[in-house]
């Protein structure tokens, strides 16, 4: 006799918490798709994503529905494998596919186009997509009951397994990219560390789904306990995608601000302010400081500051995931362009800026 609690117990299981990630999905692509203003190759990604990750869970709803609704009462339909319970298989390759294909491009654009290092993430990323693709197409056309589906336990196995492989390379690749950067500003390393803490939490969500359900699949082969983690991954993979994608202008905004080399940011003043007053002759023992706060920088009684960090508004150009370079003047003074705050480069002979990819 069939344990219903570990089959499709399980499997009903998987559904809801599916159909509660793919509700979060609906409501980060509806934001995404009102407030991103991205290209349509990537817009093409993320509406993909959503119809793949819909027909998703509408075949594993009817697999659930067919097994304990439609043929409530007949045991006979327990052993016979149903035709969606197959084919949801093949949606959620073409969900991870997306989803990866996205990183590995990501690694691509960091490494500065690193051939050795994309080709492995990409190697991982195919051949999970390739068996896949063999074991829905041999399943469709050859698997009629869960015994003669027990033959492709290796493959699912492979499945599993070079998903976890890959989320781990794709994840591990990211956080040295950006750990090996080392912006000299406050605001760009403060950035940068926001990007790994969502690399991180991001790859570690659909790595440690991948883990469960190849770990389920090897000491509970008999059951559906790892179809439970198998029928979420999938919404784990968009939602990832969708949440990276929406916090890019929060992690531009922690990047911009009063730039310093020095996370102490007590006293600066921006050299436009030095130009104007020194092209003017009204530079004397008084310069005011303006939006710092800390009154004047120089004053007459004999107290001179110990630390003053001389700041350089600079064009930041952001490297958007669609391959558009977006640039980001912020100027620290009410009036002018930021690139107006570098015409005291004479005095410096540096100029500065940063390439970012976000």
């Amino acid at each position: 006799m069939v344990s219903l609690d570990s089959t499709f117990g399980a499997a009903y299981i998987g559904v809801v918490i599916a159909g509660i990630l793919h509700g979060v999905t609906c409501v980060q692509a509806l934001y995404y798709f009102l407030h991103q203003t991205d290209g349509w190759g990537l817009k093409g990604i993320v509406t993909a994503v959503m119809v793949f990750d819909t027909i998703h869970q509408a075949l594993i709803s009817h697999t659930v529905y067919t097994y304990v609704i439609s043929n409530y009462f007949n045991p006979a339909i327990l052993n016979a494998t149903v035709w969606s319970l197959l084919l949801e298989v093949l949606f959620n390759g073409f969900t991870a596919l997306l989803v990866q294909g996205f990183l590995a491009m990501r690694v691509w654009h960091l490494s500065s186009r690193n051939i050795w290092l994309t080709g492995l993430v990409s190697s991982f990323v195919i051949g999970e997509f390739g068996c896949v693709v063999v074991f829905a197409v041999y399943a469709l056309i050859h698997v009629h009951t869960f015994e003669e589906l027990g033959a492709l336990k290796a493959l699912s196995i492979t499945v599993n397994a070079l998903a976890a492989a890959g989320d781990i390379t794709i994840t591990t690749a990211l956080v040295c990219l950006l750990a090996q950067s080392r912006p000299r500003f406050a605001n760009s390393r403060r950035m940068i560390k926001m990007l790994i803490i969502y690399s991180i939490n991001t790859g570690l969500i659909t790595t440690l789904c991948a883990i469960a359900s190849l770990v389920s699949i090897l000491a509970w082969g008999h059951t559906f306990i790892y179809i439970t983690f198998f029928f979420c991954i999938g919404r784990l993979y968009s939602n990832s995608l969708l949440a990276t994608l929406n916090a890019r202008k929060r992690i531009r905004a922690s990047g911009e601000g009063v730039n310093t080399t020095s996370d102490n940011q007590g006293m600066g003043f921006s050299l436009k302010d030095i130009s104007s007053q020194s092209k003017a002759g009204t530079l004397g023992t008084k310069t005011s400081i303006g939006r710092v706060g800390l009154g004047s920088a120089f004053s007459g009684g004999g107290r001179h500051p110990t630390n003053i960090s001389i700041k350089i508004d600079t064009t930041k150009e952001f490297a958007t995931d669609d391959g558009r370079m977006a640039s980001n003047e912020k100027d620290n003074d009410d009036s002018g362009s930021s690139k107006d705050s570098l015409t005291f480069q004479e005095m410096i002979h540096e100029t500065t800026g940063s390439k970012e990819v976000v």
